[in-house]
């Protein structure tokens, strides 16, 4: 008994996950606009997504911005990971603890003061003869200031684990410390630097409150997109978007989870 109600509370719990997941895929094929009825399978909302030409801008600047974003973000983050594992106990405690507060920040906080930060750069820039224009350039800034924190906290916890002996034993071969630390530690790390860039990935992608406190007219992701749209109704070639980007997301995972050496890792 015990058994089974532990199965039909884990059930549960995926169909609160994916119920919502499931309708959007079966209105993706509904071939009529409305979801009050259904009229037919149909693929047409797919074509009809890709002639779209304000929805694949949208689809552009995500994918761009999430990629940027993560990868800068990723970098920066383990430099200062590496910084922050070079230091002292006490000075460590306090930067990780600056590090927590954007995490625990309220998202609308950083998007207004990031707009803030912008306004003032633009005004003292204006002085001489530059501006600041929103729009994409600073989307992307306050992605990576967002992204940050989760690349540095994701990467940090590797380098602690890893020997340093066998770095100083490379050094001591004649290898320079970058070769060292491309042949010895990053190897080791490298689990926390790919987790680090698919959360800042992740987090980018579907990112609205502060993109929408950063964009400028004109610039739109697929989060402001559907937010624009939700007062005259979310076309239903948004549905076959989701849908595809879920398929996309599951597709990796079931490609990550089946690479050599991935049942070891595990």
């Amino acid at each position: 008994m015990k058994k089974f109600l532990s199965r039909l509370y884990l059930a549960f719990i995926f169909i609160l996950l994916y119920a919502p997941i499931a309708v959007l895929i079966i209105f993706s094929f509904n071939n009529s606009k409305t979801r009050a009825k259904w009229g037919g399978w149909t693929l047409k909302w797919y074509f009809a997504m890709f002639r779209d030409q304000a929805i694949m801008s949208a689809l552009r600047n995500t994918l761009t911005i999430a990629v940027l974003s993560a990868l800068i973000s990723t970098l920066l983050g383990l430099t200062a990971a590496i910084s922050l594992n070079a230091m002292k106990k006490n000075r460590r405690t306090v930067v990780l603890s600056a590090l927590n507060i954007p995490m625990l920040n309220a998202e609308i906080v950083t998007g207004i003061s990031l707009m803030l930060l912008f306004i003032a750069a633009g005004q003292l820039l204006s002085h001489m003869g530059l501006g600041v224009e929103f729009g994409f350039w600073t989307v992307l800034i306050g992605h990576i200031t967002f992204n940050l924190p989760y690349t540095v906290l994701s990467i940090l916890p590797k380098l602690r684990q890893i020997n340093i002996s066998t770095y100083e034993a490379a050094l001591d071969l004649g290898a320079s410390r970058f070769l060292a630390f491309r042949k010895v530690i990053l190897p080791d790390i490298m689990p926390g630097v790919l987790s680090g860039f698919l959360l800042a990935f992740t987090l980018s992608l579907d990112d609205f409150v502060i993109t929408h406190f950063v964009k400028g007219p004109g610039f739109d992701t697929l989060s402001t997109k559907i937010y624009t749209e939700v007062r005259k109704g979310i076309k239903p070639e948004m549905y076959a978007l989701s849908t595809l980007i879920f398929a996309s997301v599951l597709l990796l995972l079931l490609i990550l989870n089946h690479l050599p050496g991935s049942e070891k890792k595990a």
